[in-house]
């Protein structure tokens, strides 16, 4: 029988979502529901001191009109349910902390006259002074540990002495990369029906990325059992991070359906999405790099500060990329919060990696010009064998590799050392490339599977696909495990009432819940064996169970045979099921766990406008076992289109006189279009891994998009000679030549 695994086997959603048969939380049908619409800040800071509702209620089918004042206090703990959770605000008290704070709801009969009902809600506040400006508080700025899925790292770390290693080095560069903040936009904004179904039992439809934070939160919430909580959610519309985390909008949509009894519908706005439901924190970081004349690294220095709200922490750990990339003697990295008026930040797509990779492989390229080194082997030439923070041996590590297939496959021989000397109608050529490095991280999940009668398999766990293909390869995974083709086999997610799986984030799904379906369905499929030995009425009655062959439902040895169906028929045609869980083994702790990569850019920049066009993207990665070839192109290319984005396009800009973003659509925060994305060519390398985890699986959804920014800046300062430092690299950035320069210039007209 073939393998699926590996295989590039069309979405097992894939019709479901065309023909519009999937359906999102939003779009779930309720019955009687109602509709709840947030009415939010319009300062950053300050006191609510009434809500004027009187206009609002006088309308035809508003129900009502929620404020502090009138809302149901919640009877629980209101602190976050875990590591991974939020600090949220549910109109238990009149503060204002940051621009678009949910402080009112607006209940209508339908969406139409909820939408009027909370244009015509009145609200006077009282404003404080405020700031949502990094410069305003750097001076204040503290250290912070970093809380991820692969455990807890201080804030702080130094191996050897970097200001001796700063004096040995032959040429150095000290530079200072910024990144603005950046907000999610997924296609399906977030979404939340809420249904109580008597005092202490509610069901959520909810567009998360963790069924099991929510739970675990609304129970907490409400003081009830966390069985009591039900949460659903077949399908996510992108999450990217952003719904990683129990925003405000899903206890307000739980406390607003209780206290009206009636099932509520809440459904976030696009300018809602900004500020309310986290996005990337803005991004200081100071890099100092230093090496001798053969280009060996003497010293890494990586501080990095990031912004934060003041009534709760979010850290993008951006300086973490730089303890395990590069073998280094001298290395030092720091962790800084700054602490602003605004929404908590939360992760997004590669949080700390793409950040950090940015400004590590930007202050690499300027070493590696100033001392007149190839950018490629500046880094092979400081390759880590080992990890230099920890001295672990790595669990696999095929950067080599990727380093190797990307430059053959870009044509990385062809660049010219020189900036401004290559010319194509009219335009400056410039090529560029980074590392890609991301945790491969697994943690606890739990998996349910169970062979019935007819021979078919159904196969739970409750994960969360977010898009990335997850009823896919885990159909691919347990057909393999139970030697069914795939077509008998269906995998099943989304629901509280299957067993636990973590939150579909840090690139850990397929590693996590892979590795749990396949030691279940190994479980059951040795079940079945040993049910088939043991039946005195079975043909292979009587063989030991490891002489027994299954291919196709079908058990063999000595020439005698058996069938899943039959075994199922003599035992009394009930199905048959196994539970079992994956979990990390203190073994793992001996190495060093990551993905790697290489990405490869080329860019067209107008020496005359200014502006930049991104024309060939190049990655090549290494990243475990690979379940489904179509969809981890799919994933690898949806982060490089990301990284473009990144590079050239987002940017959440505040009004710092009111503290309130001004980019709150997709009008104003611009993201990668058709137009945008050039050629893109995934390279990935099926990577043995006996370490990393039961499935030999790595994340892949994240990887794709880190050293992607750097690699375009590094071909724009090819191209350019300018080095653009701050993102997004806008025209006003390449506009700025020195006179002698401009005189020079090739025209865009020749």
């Amino acid at each position: 029988m073939t393998r699926s695994v590996g295989q590039p086997l069309l979405r097992a959603d894939g019709r479901a979502k065309v023909t519009g048969q999937a359906r999102y939380s939003a779009e779930v049908p309720v019955a009687s529901v109602v509709y709840a619409v947030m009415v939010t800040s319009d300062i950053a800071k300050g006191r609510v001191l009434e809500v004027d509702a009187s206009a609002a209620l006088k309308e035809p089918g508003v129900l009502d009109v929620l404020w502090h004042g009138n809302a149901m206090r919640l009877p629980g703990d209101l602190s976050p349910a875990d590591r991974g959770d939020r600090v949220v605000q549910v109109l238990q008290d009149d503060r204002i902390l940051y621009s678009n704070q949910p402080i009112a709801l607006a209940v209508a009969d339908t969406f139409e006259r909820a939408v009027h009902a909370a244009l015509l809600v009145g609200v006077r506040s009282s404003p404080e002074r405020h700031t949502v400006e990094m410069e305003d508080e750097l001076d204040r700025a503290t250290p912070q540990d970093i809380n991820r899925a692969s455990g807890a790292r201080p804030a702080d770390q130094v191996l050897g002495d970097p200001t001796l290693g700063l004096r040995q080095a032959d040429a150095s560069v000290e530079a200072t990369y910024e990144l603005p903040p950046e907000t999610h936009n997924p296609m399906e904004p977030h979404a939340t029906i809420a249904v109580w179904s008597g005092p202490e039992r509610v069901t959520l439809y909810d567009a998360t990325q963790g069924i099991f934070g929510v739970r675990k939160k609304i129970a907490k919430f409400f003081a009830i059992p966390p069985q009591n909580v039900r949460v659903i959610t077949k399908f996510v519309g992108g999450g990217f991070g952003c719904k990683g985390s129990t925003w405000s909008h899903v206890p307000l949509a739980a406390l607003a359906a209780k206290q009206l009894n009636r099932p509520v519908k809440l459904v976030l706005t696009r300018p809602q999405m900004f500020g309310m439901v986290g996005g990337r924190p803005h991004v200081r970081q100071q890099l100092t790099v230093g090496a001798k004349r053969d280009g060996k690294l003497t010293v890494l220095r990586h501080q990095s500060f990031s912004t934060t709200s003041r009534f709760d922490t979010f850290l993008e750990p951006a300086a973490s990329v730089s303890r395990d990339c590069y073998a280094c003697a001298n290395i030092e990295s720091k962790h800084r919060v700054v602490r602003l008026d605004i929404g908590t930040p939360a992760p997004m797509r590669a949080p700390g990696e793409s950040s950090g990779g940015f400004a590590l492989e930007s202050a690499l390229d300027e070493l590696a010009h100033k001392l007149s080194i190839d950018p490629l082997k500046l880094r092979l030439r400081n390759y880590a064998e080992v990890d230099p923070m920890e001295g672990k041996p790595f669990s696999s590590k095929s950067l080599r590799a990727c380093y190797e297939a990307a430059s053959r496959r870009f044509g990385w021989e062809k660049r010219s050392p020189k900036p401004r000397s290559i010319t194509r109608g009219g335009l400056l050529v410039g090529m560029g490339m980074a590392t890609a490095s991301y945790p491969a991280n697994f943690s606890l999940a739990q998996a349910a599977a169970r062979l019935t009668a007819d021979g078919t398999a159904l196969v739970q766990s409750g994960a969360v696909d977010i898009g990335t293909g997850t009823y896919t390869v885990m159909a691919q995974v347990a057909a393999d495990a139970l030697r069914l083709p795939v077509s008998k086999v269906r995998f099943d997610l989304g629901d509280s009432e299957m067993p636990e799986s973590p939150r579909s984030g840090g690139s850990q799904t397929a590693a996590s819940v892979s590795s749990a379906v396949l030691l279940t369905c190994n479980a059951l499929r040795d079940r079945l064996v040993k049910m088939a030995v043991a039946d005195p009425a079975s043909p292979l009655h009587g063989a030991r169970p490891e002489d027994v062959a299954v291919e196709d439902g079908s058990l063999s040895a000595g020439g005698r045979a058996d069938t899943y169906v039959e075994i199922i028929r003599r035992a009394g045609g009930q199905a048959i099921e196994e539970r079992g869980e994956a979990k990390p083994d203190p073994e793992r702790k001996r190495y060093s766990l990551h993905s790697f990569g290489a990405q490869f850019a080329e860019v067209l920049v107008d020496p005359d406008l200014g502006t930049t066009r991104v024309t060939r993207l190049v990655g090549a990665f290494a990243a475990g076992r690979i379940l489904n070839a179509r969809l981890a192109r799919s994933q690898f290319i949806s982060g490089m289109v990301w990284g473009i984005g990144m590079a050239l396009h987002e940017h959440t800009v505040y009004d710092a006189r009111l503290g309130r973003i001004v980019t709150r659509d997709l009008a104003d925060y611009h993201v990668p279009v058709n137009a945008d994305v050039p050629e893109i060519d995934p390279i990935f390398l099926d990577e043995v891994d006996s370490h990393v985890d039961p499935a030999g699986v790595k994340g892949i959804g994240e990887i794709g998009i880190t050293g992607v920014a750097a690699a375009i800046a590094n071909a724009v300062f090819n191209a350019t000679g300018i080095r653009v430092r701050t993102l997004p690299i806008t025209p006003d950035k390449l506009l700025q030549l020195p006179t002698a320069e401009r005189q020079q210039r090739p025209s865009a007209h020749r």
